[in-house]
């Protein structure tokens, strides 16, 4: 890396990745991007100074710093084992960031052949919505060695607010798995206690006063139950439900990996299966709301 701001990457310009590409460039990082078939999320970032690269291999090649903003492991492994990918032209002293959410397995296994040509691969996933990526106030949980996270914390800083050094290599995923286990097992409970409500005639808004008043209440049942509540959104936790059955898919793949239990992890799993063959998917986390009204037949959300 130069002395001055490295070279920075930046491949994944979606919800997430928009907004901190935007920090990266706006804060004097050199920024190259690569653009897919919608060039509409590039263009205030190619107008902000950004170059654009026409491959993986080029965009690498011209960058200290790769950032990866994908989905998860399928499209992280085209990125590095694909045509004109990564892996190709990997050389000493570049710096991987993978901010997807992924396999643990498929990081430990990208990590180990990128080391053998001399590539840092940083586990780096973040927390939080696309309206703090644009604001520059994203979590992010980094597994790496201390050198490491010491040289890329700078980087992240452009676009993070909380930076947790969530320990070595590989941690930074495994902790995100476990965090949206959590936050996806605390969504779907409170889809199905709306569901109970609504079939035994109990007021959701008597349940919203219960639960907002005592330690029950969360984040998440205030942007599910409280925005629904209020005028009928039910787009308050900006996530889809495709993208949170992929993520439950992976954490219990992670937990059988190991071995552990994951029997609630496994129901959370199934009711996200549930919810994205009933046609939800592309809808957000709060949509687990309609699944139930489809399950049980009953009215929840106010319209």
């Amino acid at each position: 890396m130069s002395n001055d701001k490295p070279r920075i990457g930046f491949i994944g310009l979606g919800l997430m990745g928009h907004g901190m590409a935007k920090n990266l460039v706006g804060k004097g990082f050199p920024l190259t991007i690569r653009v897919h078939r919608n060039r509409k999320p590039a263009e205030d970032i190619l107008a902000a100074g950004a170059k654009e690269a026409k491959t993986n291999a080029e965009l690498a090649q011209a960058s200290d710093v790769v950032i990866l903003c994908v989905t998860g492991s399928p499209q992280v492994e085209e990125i590095i084992y694909g045509e004109n990918g990564i892996l190709g032209v990997a050389r000493p002293g570049l710096m991987i960031v993978d901010t997807s959410t992924a396999e643990p397995a498929s990081t430990a296994k990208i990590r180990g052949d990128l080391a053998a040509k001399g590539v840092a691969y940083v586990d780096a996933p973040l927390a939080r919505t696309p309206k703090e990526a644009e604001e520059g106030r994203l979590n992010t949980m980094v597994g790496a060695d201390d050198a490491t996270f010491a040289r890329l914390k700078p980087v992240l800083s452009a676009y993070c607010e909380n930076i947790v050094h969530a320990g070595p290599p590989g941690h930074g995923h495994m902790l995100k798995l476990v965090n949206n286990f959590m936050a996806m097992s605390i969504a779907t409970a409170v889809a199905e206690a709306c569901a109970a409500c609504a079939k035994a005639g109990v007021s959701i808004r008597k349940l919203h006063e219960l639960v907002s008043a005592g330690a029950v209440n969360s984040g998440i049942f205030q942007l599910m139950v409280g925005k629904m509540l209020e005028s009928g959104d039910l787009t308050g936790l900006k996530f889809t439900l495709v993208n949170a059955m992929k993520d439950l898919r992976y954490y219990t793949h992670f937990a059988e990996s190991l071995p552990t239990p994951a029997i609630v992890g496994e129901a959370v799993h199934q009711s996200l299966v549930n919810a994205n063959l009933l046609g939800f998917g592309d809808k957000f986390i709060a949509s687990l709301l309609e699944a139930q009204e489809k399950f049980g037949g009953v009215k929840i959300v106010q319209r």
